[in-house]
């Protein structure tokens, strides 16, 4: 049951424009909807994806270069080498990691984006700048834009989502509206802390409504929206009024369309299995890709899966980051096989990282935070398969060529999304806002 008819009208309030009602895109997209896949911590890049054979050579002897600022200036040691052998993959010969066996069988699908560069230094700022772009101020996060700018396809369920997201590190900013209008903020399912089995059962609390029929709650919701809507013609533009307005419509058309897609237990054993959920050790972020899928295929526009908060390895960096590969590879090559599978690759855009990468010398038997230079993978959605864009220094530390800031990277999953990111903005506070702020390149040679 929709609440919405063609246009996008409210029928409980016909007239009221939906904000969530579809929106053509800039020019033609390459990608329809997008699957983040979120390492918060900040997995390292010379231990999966960027192999720096300089390390292994100079193991243990002093920085041989000036640092830039770092996080634990007083934990340096010398030149630290990867635990982990590399090997080359595909048609493509993409090198991958031994921390990564399953997802180098889908290299040829991979663009490794081994440039990427940020301004934060700590977490909370690296967050911020990654999911909002700015490292201080309050702003509409990633997913945010991206439904304020495309609307959803479907409209008994939120466009926006973020799967078992951290409060640390700046909470539900990283994935709130700001001074967008509250529609487009994400919609958790969980949280760090949630185990997946619970939410197996009931990812969305209090989804059901028990001893209260349909035609009941479909009344009171229409009485509560007729007062909440006359408080409104009272007063001037209430933004968080009509965000619970907004917010009311939703949850009942959740309840009319939402349970069966997030059922995760629908799905044939072998899917399941193929996602890593008959295995302890996978079964939980196996479920947030499996979901991630579901939604998707459902008209998701923006999901995010956050396996959190665990890969700040400042120590016992070759345990835990086995540990941490462990827990996602086999889930991520899953998600990949899938939407290949399904045909949703072509049009799905599937982005792999964290909020920073780790420096190439030791700080105690692990690595220090570096935004200098680090990757992150996409897959599908219009960019090409079996590349390596980018590259760091001999040693991993900055980046060298093709550098790629956060800025030019929400610049291009805009672009990838068939939007311009200069024209995506919102006048608030007397002026238009942007994602990208005044910044910004699109890296038009990652796509096809």
């Amino acid at each position: 049951m929709s609440l919405l008819d063609e246009q996008g009208e409210l029928l409980a309030e016909p007239g009221i424009e939906n904000p969530l009602a579809l929106k053509p895109p800039h020019f033609a997209p390459r990608a329809k909807r997008v699957i983040y896949l979120f390492m918060h911590g900040g997995p390292s890049h010379v231990d999966t994806f960027d192999p720096k054979p300089r390390l292994t050579q100079d193991h243990g002897k002093p920085i041989p270069f000036k640092l830039s600022l770092t996080f634990n200036p007083k934990g340096q040691g010398g030149l630290m080498k990867s635990p982990w052998g590399f090997r080359q993959y595909g048609e493509s010969g993409i090198p991958v990691s031994e921390l990564f066996p399953r997802v180098a069988q889908h290299v040829d699908d991979l663009c490794v984006i081994r440039s990427m560069v940020g301004d934060g230094v700590d977490h909370g700022g690296a967050l911020l700048q990654l999911n909002t772009g700015t490292i201080n101020f309050t702003r509409p996060s990633l997913g945010s834009w991206v439904l304020y700018g495309l609307g959803t396809e479907n409209q008994n369920l939120p466009g926006f989502i973020t799967i078992k997201p951290s409060f640390f590190h700046g909470g539900a900013k990283n994935w709130g509206s700001a001074f967008l209008p509250g529609a487009y903020q994400g919609i958790p399912i969980g949280n760090d802390r949630t185990d997946a089995k619970d939410l197996m059962k009931e990812p969305i609390e209090h989804l059901l409504s028990k001893g209260v029929t349909s035609e009941q709650q479909r009344y009171e919701l229409e009485m509560l929206q007729k007062i909440n809507r006359h408080h409104a013609s009272m007063n001037e533009a209430d933004p968080k009024l009509e965000a619970r307005i907004q917010s009311f419509e939703l949850a009942f058309r959740m309840q009319m369309g939402a349970r069966e897609i997030l059922d995760v237990d629908r799905e044939s054993e072998a899917t399941k299995k193929l996602y890593g959920l008959d295995d302890p050790m996978t079964v939980d972020f196996g479920w947030q890709c499996l979901l991630s899928r579901r939604l998707s295929e459902a008209g998701v526009r923006f999901v995010k899966c956050s396996h959190s908060y665990k890969w700040d390895q400042h120590a016992e960096l070759a345990r835990l980051h086995a540990r941490n590969a462990r827990e996602v590879d086999k889930p991520i090559a899953g998600l990949l096989t899938d939407l290949k599978a399904r045909g949703l690759l072509k049009d799905t855009l599937v982005i792999w990282g964290g909020e920073f990468g780790r420096t190439p010398f030791a700080e105690r038997d692990g690595r220090d935070h570096n935004p200098y230079g680090f990757t992150i993978w996409m897959a599908g959605g219009g960019v090409k398969p079996g590349m390596i864009y980018g590259a760091t220094d001999e040693f991993g530390y900055h980046a060298v060529e093709d550098h790629m800031h956060i800025h030019d990277l929400h610049a291009t999953i805009l672009h990838l999304l068939g939007m311009n990111h200069e024209k995506l903005t919102y006048r608030y506070a007397g002026r238009n806002f942007r994602l990208t702020d005044v910044e910004g390149v699109v890296a038009h040679k990652i796509m096809v």
